[in-house]
This record gives C-alpha cells, structure tokens and sequence, in this order.
C-alpha cells in the first residue's frame, strides 16, 4: 500500500506544479497572421479561422504573474494550405500583450497551388 501511494504521489505532484497561465493565444495567433501577410506568404483574408489548430506548449512563470508562453498554430487557408507557426511572449492574467511576439515559421505545405 505505501508504494502504491508514492507512485500515486510521484504521479500527480507534477500536474499540479506546472504554471499554466493565462490564456493568451489570440495575442500571438494576431501577431502570426500579421507575419505571414507581411511576409508575403498568405493574405489573411484567405485563412480559415475556423480550422485553426492552438496547441500552448509551454508556460513558465517568470516573475510575479507573469509568463513566458510558447504556442504552436497550424493556419489553414481557403485551398487547403497549411502554415505552422511557433510563437514565444510574455502574457500575465491582466495583459496579454506583455512582450513582442516572436514568430517563427516552421513549415508551409502547399498542397493547391
């Protein structure tokens, strides 16, 4: 019984210490739209919100309420395009503008062209 309860304990204790945040994806889903427009890569007109994958991969808690939080964003357009995109900032749960975003591009498939 006493190991059943440490490996119930070990098993449940980091759930509970992982910092989750806000949530703040609309911050850097705006920003990421923004960068591919400007890149040139797709207008945001022919994105598909409705389609758009938001997956928060990391949320650290760095000072007093605020976190750094990592998302990964499939965008996809109206021919079936998909963009994936990794975004880094700073959010807290009064603002979730707190840093630049930083957007990185890490795949563009083009299946209609």
């Amino acid at each position: 019984m006493k190991k059943f309860l440490l490996v119930t304990l070990f098993a449940v204790l980091p759930i509970l210490s992982f910092a989750k945040g806000p949530d703040c994806d609309s911050w850097p889903m705006n920003i990421s739209e923004g960068w591919l427009k400007n890149a040139g890569i797709v207008d945001i007109i022919d994105l598909d919100e409705s389609k758009t994958k938001i997956t928060l991969l990391a949320s650290e808690k760095k000072a007093k309420g605020l976190y750094t939080q990592i998302y990964h964003f499939i965008f996809y357009d109206e021919k079936g395009n998909t963009y994936e995109i990794i975004t880094n900032s700073d959010a807290s749960y009064e603002e979730c503008s707190m840093s630049d975003v930083d957007v990185y591009l890490i795949s563009k498939n083009h299946i209609n062209k």
